[in-house]
């Protein structure tokens, strides 16, 4: 029975290019018919539990079925796999994977609302739950300068993953438009990347917040090493909670935690931010988001990656920050490059199995390269982008028009 359903499945879901699965009877089915652009890709199905476990969930079961080595690719690799079932259904063209019925969505989307309270309490352990794995396991696959998990920025082809990294670095520094003895805070800090960054070519002093332990340690190292540890301080506090000590700054970055804020917390984000900030302030926010409405976080993301972890609409952004006058002075879309970073990391972390494996185990890693096959797949074919979109309290705290952009970029390592 599950047999046939899986097979309806796929034979409407691979149209284009190959798909050939081999079940643990020794039974061979091929769906689609070869494409270029689009991959052939093996797989073997160790047992019958196999099939019914993805079609309870396509997305999950297929996660843990391969994870659990239920699910073997046996020509091509997971990332191939996934590229496959996702540029058949491309986003952009009006197609989408319909695996979940409705009253999964409708489930889906009241979990992500749950998830999305995200008190001070909560926010904390989910941060732990995916940043507090080890610095190690980090080290193995971001970009060895700056050390930035968030989507790099690639104005022209043929760059390394680390001069992506320092013209993303670049590109956010001039939409601050920093100006000297500025206060900046960086919220979600990261390993202190942006940070250092700052302090080394602005004439500012910087206040760095996260949640993870791991990563305030190393960051403090990182800025000691870089001989700007003067200028530059770590802490481990909620954005919640620096907002009711009262701290003012002129200038505002937040890369890659907007994410982990959470549905529910989103004006609770925005009053806080525009609290934080000072009159003629200015402020940068560069976001995962969604290019169609707001939608729910899928269940292998909340389980494994992100708890507590929702990736907003501009819609929705847009709708919180307008309720406390922030003014969206500029909002820029970019499209591809995550998918470019996302695959990076990946040829990294394959070229690290061993490493990985050591410091985790089997199928930890099995796990993290699904996360970003599917991640890049949601990139290329799916709905997903990243925002980047600067916000000021005043009409007058910028220049009138965007050549100041280019300008300030043209001057700074990276750009």
């Amino acid at each position: 029975m599950a047999f046939g359903i899986l097979d309806r499945f796929l034979e409407r879901g691979v149209r284009q290019g190959v798909l050939e699965v081999l079940r643990p009877d020794g039974t061979l089915r091929r769906f689609g018919t070869p494409q270029e652009g689009f991959p052939q890709v093996r797989i073997r199905l160790t047992d019958k539990s196999a099939e019914s476990r993805i079609l309870r969930d396509p997305r999950l079961g297929a996660a843990e079925a391969f994870m659990d080595g239920q699910l073997v690719v046996e020509e091509g690799d997971i990332m191939a796999l996934v590229e496959l079932l996702r540029a058949n259904a491309r986003w952009d063209r009006g197609g989408e994977l319909h695996e979940t019925k409705a009253l999964k969505k409708i489930a889906g989307k009241v979990v992500t609302l749950i998830d999305g309270i995200n008190k001070a309490t909560s926010a904390k352990a989910n941060i732990a739950h995916h940043y507090d794995v080890g610095n190690d396991l980090y080290r193995l696959f971001l970009d060895t300068e700056h050390m930035q998990y968030s989507c790099a920025y690639w104005p022209h082809a043929g760059m390394t993953l680390e001069e992506a990294q320092s013209a993303k670095l670049a590109h956010i520094a001039a939409k601050l438009a920093i100006e000297p003895g500025s206060r900046v805070l960086d919220i979600g800090c990261g390993w202190g990347g942006m940070a250092i960054y700052l302090a080394k070519n602005f004439d500012v002093s910087v206040k760095g917040i996260t949640l993870s332990e791991e990563q305030l340690a190393l960051a403090r190292d990182r800025a000691t090493e870089a001989g700007v540890a003067g200028r530059i301080d770590f802490e481990l506090v909620d954005y919640r909670d620096l907002a009711a000590r009262g701290d003012k700054f002129d200038r505002i970055v937040s890369v890659g935690m907007f994410e982990h804020v959470g549905q529910a917390q989103f004006a609770r984000f925005f009053r806080d931010c525009a609290t934080m900030l000072t009159d003629e302030g200015v402020m940068l926010m560069h976001t995962i988001g969604r290019m169609g409405g707001p939608g729910s976080t899928d269940a292998f993301t909340r389980k494994y990656i992100f708890p507590g972890g929702y990736i907003p609409a501009l819609s929705e952004t847009l709708v919180a920050s307008e309720k406390v006058r922030l003014i969206a002075t500029d909002v820029e879309t970019l499209r591809l490059h995550y998918a470019l970073t996302l695959r990076e990391w990946y040829k990294r972390c394959v070229a690290s199995k061993d490493a990985i494996v050591a410091l985790m185990d089997e199928r930890f890693y099995r796990m993290w390269i699904f996360y970003l096959a599917g991640a890049t797949a949601a990139f290329e074919s799916g709905g997903m982008c990243n925002y980047q979109i600067q916000y000021a309290r005043s009409r007058h705290a910028l220049p009138l028009t965007r050549d100041y952009l280019r300008e300030n970029e043209k001057r700074l390592p990276g750009g």
